[in-house]
């Protein structure tokens, strides 16, 4: 499509888009009477309006019921997580007995850890990405130091090369290469929190699991945002948050992939909990722990229905969209938006912006990150008073993703326009 920097143009855009109506799915955040144009869905996705009725018939039973809300009335709370599981399954290229919604993401990995991280005095490093975001940072060294281990000598972090802002695919395949008798894990990042870049999650898997490593990867900005494919991939485990493109809410639950290799490998080491118990023999209270033969074996605690609820509002609105027509529109919302930034660019008398997010359809989602070359930090005040909820990430950048469920192209056109009479006033 030849696209034209016109508002006229973003209209038609908006006019031919067949998921146009999802966005009154959503409530729109207003400040001062003024709503705001919204590109944070990569820090916390939007509420459904859904949401509120959804938690409230949870708030209902539970007056009315009490505890026996886990049985009575319709949608027992005990096989609520069953509403969940066919939409994410959908979400992040699973069967749908590899996932289970539960705790939170760092909780997960952990969890996880406990079952793929088994160091021996020969096999014990670790291969991350340099600069993951700091939660997986701090995971990783206390749990390395857990097991006995020195983070500064089990850690290897593949980082970009000198000036470059993001890492090469080569690189991390010539990590796993280079270690690789010595190679405990790979624990990679889906999409980089910072720079927006997508990895190559096949390829890396395909190379970690080639020299006798587990391979998992952290789904925070990637589940949602882009096509995965876990299963097919053959990728151990997996773990990511709900509240950024999934829209289930702040600290909502989050979720794990197991691969189902490992449903019934009872050689393999786990954290345990009722929860996670044979479902069947569940409420029998019997000693000596019988996982549940799927994902879901690897919950501890009674879940809270009130995140399950919210969860379940925002999922029903990715299986009423369609997965694949929201990655349509996402490739060409993400498009549009790097048609006019470019432009805007180009027509300074001298570049103030660099991307540091990859260019490549497949190495990109929803996300751009700005380098500011001049002025960042101002220029990030102005378009909040100008009424554009964007992100800053310290020392320079400014971070936006434009969704496929709620934004609409000729918000992506007027936030151009905006940051292009920013610019102007700033050289005036």
């Amino acid at each position: 499509m030849q696209f034209q920097n016109t508002q006229a143009f973003a209209q038609m855009l908006d006019q031919q888009d067949e998921l146009r109506s999802f966005r009154n799915e959503f409530i729109m955040p207003v400040i001062d009477g003024k709503q705001q144009i919204y590109f944070l869905g990569n820090s916390c996705g939007l509420q459904p309006k859904r949401t509120s009725a959804y938690l409230q018939q949870v708030l209902n039973k539970w007056a009315n019921y009490g505890v026996e809300g886990f049985f009575m009335g319709e949608q027992p709370w005990l096989q609520y997580h069953d509403q969940l599981i066919t939409p994410l399954s959908t979400i992040v290229g699973a069967l749908p007995h590899e996932v289970v919604a539960m705790n939170q993401l760092t909780v997960n990995l952990h969890l996880l850890l406990v079952s793929f991280y088994q160091p021996t005095q020969k096999r014990n490093k670790i291969i991350c990405e340099a600069k993951a975001f700091p939660s997986d940072q701090y995971m990783l060294e206390t749990h390395v130091r857990y097991c006995g281990f020195n983070p500064n000598e089990v850690i290897i972090e593949v980082a970009p090369r000198a000036g470059e802002p993001t890492i090469r695919e080569e690189d991390i395949l010539q990590a796993i290469e280079q270690h690789n008798n010595e190679l405990a894990l790979v624990l990679w990042g889906g999409l980089n929190y910072y720079t927006g870049q997508v990895f190559d999650m096949a390829a890396i898997t395909k190379a970690a699991q080639a020299v006798g490593a587990k391979v998992g990867f952290d789904l925070a900005h990637a589940a949602g945002n882009i096509p995965l494919q876990l299963h097919n991939w053959n990728v151990d485990f997996a773990a990511w948050c709900s509240y950024k493109y999934m829209n289930s809410g702040p600290g909502g639950i989050g979720g794990a992939y197991i691969h189902e290799r490992y449903h019934n490998d009872e050689s393999l080491p786990r954290f345990a909990g009722w929860w996670g118990y044979d479902k069947a023999t569940r409420f029998l209270m019997q000693k000596g722990f019988n996982p549940t033969r799927s994902a879901e074996g690897w919950q501890l605690s009674t879940p809270s229905p009130l995140l399950y609820a919210a969860h379940r509002a925002a999922l029903e609105i990715f299986m009423e969209a369609g997965f694949d027509r929201l990655q349509k529109k996402r490739k060409l919302l993400n498009n549009w938006l790097w048609f006019l930034l470019d432009e805007l660019n180009g027509r300074q008398t001298e570049p103030v912006i660099e991307f540091i997010t990859p260019r490549g359809e497949e190495e990109k989602g929803s996300q751009v990150s700005m380098l500011m070359l001049q002025q960042g930090r101002q220029v990030f005040d102005e378009l909040a008073r100008a009424g554009v909820i964007v992100d800053w990430r310290e020392p320079n950048v400014i971070r936006l993703a434009p969704v496929p469920l709620y934004n609409t192209f000729e918000e992506v056109w007027q936030f151009t326009n905006i940051l292009r009479q920013i610019l102007q006033l700033q050289h005036a």
